[in-house]
């Protein structure tokens, strides 16, 4: 056994972890990244070419936060020498008589957060090939776009060695013993640090059972889809086509989100923003295709331009908490386990500002944003400590 102890280590080499593990480095903590996959993969939540990146939210908390993540994503590249973000703008549509549109455009307005709204007479001169559902508002939030998710998987994990981290891949954790100094072990070896960071995606609540916690996370494998343009470049983002998000259209349902074609020429992404439960090592054998008929229901009433059949289905995994909303927290018992989980799919955008408060938690100061919206006693009931 190795009597090397590290101050701080990270289980998980997804975007949340490798940004954790990234600052801690920076920050001159001696940090072990320790991932089950050979790197890289396509196993979990943080693969694939890209993302939505944006302010545009119904809460305070998360508007607030993105001002800090864009920021950091900019340091990152500057860093990296890599561009990892592409400024498209957000074309956010949602019926105008819900709360959830309403709340997502007081917030932008209170945040000061560059908008445009879109008059119903004058939105397909600006957003051409898009049909606005009756009854819908929409607007563009200016500053939103693309983050290129691979590139700045990659460029995280260099930056971290690069700043003396460590990463060992290929090691799966078969057990975790609280203390002190914390004990992990995995199929290759024991390590030992001051303080564990669990971003471990849908593995999340496998491994907290080690240190004696369950939390009400749900995994969902979603099919992520891709619709051919039928003239090549009609909602391409060199044709300035940007970002949407469609807000779900009554209770019970879910949005619908895209990207402007750029990785797959010819191609859009369209997704559900949900998918159905599946325990995270199964999930091929997850072969709901639900969802898919919602997408193309709506491309051929709304995206006109798209053919309403996927040419190509890819998977993807969230971790879902109840409310939707992140765990950035401590353990219960043990304050030198941090547990940063539940991003629920729309986690990756925040991944800077996110690494940099479970960083903060594992070196024992204080996080620089409030916390409270992502504690885990808001589950009290339902997170089970068996201690």
């Amino acid at each position: 056994m190795s009597t090397e102890v590290y101050d701080c280590i990270v289980i998980g080499a997804g975007i949340q972890g490798s940004c954790t593990a990234y600052h801690l480095a920076k920050n001159k903590q001696k940090t072990l990244l320790l991932e089950q996959f050979l790197l890289p993969h396509s196993r979990g939540s943080s693969h694939g070419q890209t993302r939505i990146i944006r302010k545009a939210y119904e809460e305070d908390f998360y508007t607030q936060m993105m001002q800090e993540s864009y920021e950091l994503w900019a340091q990152l590249e500057r860093e990296a020498g890599v561009q990892l973000y592409r400024r498209t703008g957000l074309l956010v549509m949602g019926p105008e008589n819900r709360k959830g549109f309403s709340q997502l455009k007081a917030t932008m307005e209170k945040n000061k957060i560059p908008v445009e709204f879109l008059e119903k007479k004058e939105f397909n001169q600006h957003i051409p090939n898009v049909n606005l559902t009756d009854g819908n508002g929409a607007l563009v939030d200016t500053t939103a776009g693309v983050l290129y998710a691979d590139r700045s998987l990659r460029a995280v994990q260099g930056l971290y060695q690069t700043n003396g981290g460590v990463i060992k891949d290929g090691e799966k954790v078969i057990d975790i013993k609280p203390g002190d100094v914390v004990t992990v072990t995995t199929g290759s070896g024991l390590y030992r640090g001051r303080s564990l960071v669990i971003t471990a995606g849908p593995w999340a609540n496998k491994l907290m059972t080690c240190a004696g916690l369950q939390l009400p996370l749900k995994v969902v494998k979603i099919n992520v889809c891709y619709w051919e343009e039928k003239i090549p470049g009609t909602y391409s983002v060199d044709h300035q086509f940007p970002c949407f998000i469609q807000m779900e259209p009554k209770e019970g349902e879910y949005d619908i989100y895209g990207l402007p074609s750029n990785e797959y020429p010819g191609l859009m992404k369209v997704c559900y923003h949900m998918g159905s439960e599946t325990e995270p090592d199964e999930r091929d054998k997850q072969k709901d295709r639900g969802d898919i008929d919602i997408l193309a229901r709506y491309i051929t009433r709304c995206l006109p331009g798209l053919v309403p059949v996927p040419a190509v289905v890819e998977s993807c995994m969230y971790t879902v908490t109840p409310d939707h909303h992140f765990i950035l927290d401590c353990h219960p018992t043990y304050s030198n386990i941090i547990i940063g989980a539940g991003f629920s799919g729309h986690g990756f955008k925040f991944s800077p500002v996110v690494g940099k408060v479970l960083s903060q938690l594992a070196m024992g100061q204080i996080p620089s944003h409030d916390l409270s919206p992502f504690s885990i006693h808001r589950f009290q009931s339902n997170a089970r400590s068996s201690l």
